[in-house]
């Protein structure tokens, strides 16, 4: 946009002195204004240029902070390495302590069934032996009823 295209107060052209004015700048003053602006423009773009190159080309620091956030991600991983492996072996010495328990709780029935088994035979045992001494012990008529006993006996012998 030059000067020339659009700045015109109130939207009139004004002549003074044979002169065509907007704004009160004449037709050459307004073309070596729109040479300027545009040469001041052209600069500006290629300054922003050359800086944008210079930026784009100049070294960068980035290494340390790569370096940091892979050490931060290394560290991460081998935390939760270490979490599953904790949970993993706590999940199996949790299933090995309830193995271990069952055993222990079936060899302490085992040992009480054993322990019944034993006491059930002793008894047995107990009741042969103390018939086995009652029967030898014993006799088949009192001492004190043996003289009838034996006249019996001999009644017997004689029908």
């Amino acid at each position: 946009m030059s000067l020339m295209d659009g700045w015109v107060k109130n939207g009139k052209t004004r002549k003074r002195n044979g002169m065509s004015e907007r704004n009160g700048i004449s037709e050459q003053e307004a073309l070596a204004l729109d040479e300027t602006l545009s040469r001041a423009l052209v600069d500006f773009k290629l300054s922003v240029h050359a800086w944008s190159d210079a930026e784009l080309s100049r070294p960068r620091m980035l290494a340390h902070g790569v370096r940091q956030r892979s050490w931060r991600l290394a560290a991460s991983v081998a935390l939760g390495c270490t979490l599953v492996a904790g949970g993993v072996s706590g999940g199996i010495y949790e299933r090995h302590e309830r193995h271990e328990a069952a055993r222990i709780a079936a060899e302490a029935q085992a040992a009480e069934q054993q322990k019944l088994v034993a006491a059930e035979k002793a008894r047995q045992d107990e009741e042969d032996l103390l018939a086995k001494v009652d029967s030898d012990v014993s006799r088949e008529t009192p001492s004190a009823m043996e003289p009838l006993a034996q006249l019996m006996a001999e009644d017997e012998f004689q029908k």
